[in-house]
């Protein structure tokens, strides 16, 4: 349950989440600005991820085995892109209409190196790319996969980030919910993009990361609508309130109220504005939150992109644990059923004594019946 308990406008944000601090130089304060988000879970974190993103690899879905995943859903223009944009550090493909068509899998990877190593996979290519032109390569990978026009595929997209001071987590953005086709798109666009959400949100090992925009009423986005048909009780949804500063009239009591039964609770964050470096976005949101007259009586505890990074690490280390062990019972089951099979073939004849051997038996036992 969200605190609801009012905060006077100088709270402290928390130290293990502080994002810029001031150092004295001279008669001057300056901003320092920490890595973009660091969680202290990646070092345990880490390896369960590994293993789950390996089981995705062998494509054992495709058995029926679900793995725990966070997917991302949201209405078209909620935010969605900035939000995963902030938690990456990467500029993704922005425009008109519906920008994510098809499953983009973000598998992001904390590193110690300086640089920057972002690739991406499909149709089993590999296609490195860098920070400047990963928008450009996403697009170019789109249009392989779900053509050139503005249908969408149920297809995936990877996108690896190893970089510095990003969170590990491993989310799949899903495109926009739109209601209506523009020029170009398919008129059942609706139908195919909920049946799309519909596939990743409804088994019980997906997180829902619902991204809603400050600017409407929660209790008429289709998202929330979509969310509720498979998780009732709200248990796996988390929601990101983004656009805080453009509304802030009434957001406390939105969050606090939760007329839409959001189990994991609210994050409320800042979109980043213009030109702003992703360190620059930060201070910024960590300035609206502290210092605006309704924004900071939130609790310091739901806003600001570093606290959802902690959150889903967290959210997703717990359901990785829950559900790995019944994970590995099931794959055990399906090579046991898979091994049974095939010792019911015929063993492989390696001569052609053997094929004779063979093929008077079958005769002789025809004879025989």
């Amino acid at each position: 349950m969200v605190n609801s308990k009012k905060k006077v406008a100088t709270k402290k944000t928390s130290p293990s989440l502080a994002i810029a601090k001031k150092k004295s130089r001279g008669n001057k304060d300056v901003v320092s600005v920490e890595a973009p988000i660091i969680s202290s879970y990646n070092d345990r974190i880490r390896p369960l991820l590994d293993t789950v993103d390996r089981l995705r690899n062998l494509n054992v879905m495709r058995e029926g085995i679900h793995l725990p995943t966070i997917v991302v859903v949201g209405d078209q223009s909620s935010g969605k892109s900035s939000v995963l944009e902030s938690l990456a550090g990467i500029s993704l493909p922005r425009g008109q209409g519906i920008c994510t068509r098809v499953p983009l899998v973000m598998r992001l990877q904390r590193s110690s190196s300086p640089e920057p190593e972002i690739w991406l996979e499909y149709s089993d290519k590999v296609v490195p790319t860098d920070e400047e032109h990963i928008a450009e390569a996403i697009r170019a990978a789109t249009d392989v996969i779900a053509g050139s026009g503005k249908g969408v595929s149920d297809a995936p997209l990877t996108l690896h980030v190893k970089k510095a001071g990003v969170p590990d987590l491993t989310m799949v953005d899903l495109p926009g919910i739109t209601r209506v086709p523009v020029n170009g798109q398919p008129e059942n666009i609706y139908e195919q993009i909920s049946r799309m959400i519909m596939k990743y949100i409804e088994p019980q090992e997906s997180i829902i990361l619902n991204v809603l925009s400050a600017t409407v009423d929660f209790t008429t986005c289709e998202s929330i609508r979509m969310s509720r048909q498979v998780d009732k009780t709200g248990e796996r949804t988390l929601a990101v309130v983004t656009k805080a500063d453009m509304a802030p009239e009434g957001l406390l009591q939105k969050v606090t109220a939760d007329d839409v039964s959001i189990g994991l609770g609210y994050i409320c964050v800042r979109n980043r504005i213009g030109e702003e470096t992703y360190e620059e976005a930060r201070v910024q949101e960590d300035l609206l939150f502290r210092t605006h007259p309704l924004l900071s009586l939130i609790d310091g505890d739901i806003v600001g992109i570093p606290v959802l990074a902690q959150k889903l690490t967290q959210i997703q280390a717990k359901m990785i644990t829950r559900c790995l062990p019944d994970i590995v019972q099931r794959i055990n089951e399906k090579m046991d059923n898979s091994i049974a099979e095939l010792n019911k073939l015929p063993k492989v004849m390696t001569s052609t004594g053997e094929a004779w051997t063979r093929f008077n038996h079958i005769i002789f036992s025809t004879k025989e019946f």
